[in-house]
């Protein structure tokens, strides 16, 4: 399985920075990412659209989005299938520092169950459609949805067999940093 960690984004609700090399307790948000994703996956790609050279410090493969313009999670999903080595790619974002530890394993026995072609996660009755994992064969459906001028995630699942795979037990771990506020008072809490 390969696992790619979603820092391509502008950050606009963070005022345009680069969320993932954001410190919270001393460490890049995105090394909170891999400390738990990559134990999960055989293999890891960072994909990032700016501060190339910092995120190749983390000793993963730098991935750019080939969909210019900051197109958004799905775009980043589209470079690391492009990529990925492995029938089955999982997509993560840089701004949740506590996901599950067996996120990846949870993904994969669904989607396997079911057959599907793509699984995310859903929190109760938030769908969290970033965390997905799909089928590495789904690039030429990815690519023509882009090239069409979709960006939502979840429109792109309803042209797909998807399943929601429930992590009510682990809620707190979807969350997210989006803006100053939201590290702020995450810094709060760990002190």
């Amino acid at each position: 399985m390969t696992a790619v960690i979603l820092a391509g984004g502008l950050g606009r609700r963070m005022g345009r920075v680069d969320k993932g090399l954001q410190l919270l307790d001393g460490k890049p948000l995105v090394q909170w990412v891999l400390e738990r994703l990559a134990p999960q996956a055989d293999e890891v790609l960072l994909n990032a659209n700016q501060n190339t050279e910092r995120y190749e410090t983390f000793g993963y493969p730098v991935i750019g989005d080939q969909i210019g313009g900051f197109a958004g999670p799905l775009a980043g999903l589209h470079a690391a299938l492009t990529r990925a080595t492995h029938p089955l790619v999982a997509a993560v974002p840089c701004d949740s520092p506590f996901l599950p530890t067996d996120l990846l394993a949870r993904l994969r026995a669904a989607i396997t169950l079911a057959g599907a072609d793509v699984a995310t996660a859903r929190t109760f009755d938030q769908a969290q459609p970033v965390f997905c994992l799909c089928r590495r064969d789904l690039l030429p459906q990815l690519t023509a949805f882009l090239a069409a001028g979709g960006c939502q995630p979840t429109l792109w699942y309803q042209t797909l067999a998807a399943i929601e795979v429930a992590f009510d037990d682990q809620a707190d771990a979807f969350r997210n940093i989006n803006t100053e506020d939201d590290l702020t008072s995450l810094r709060r809490l760990s002190q």
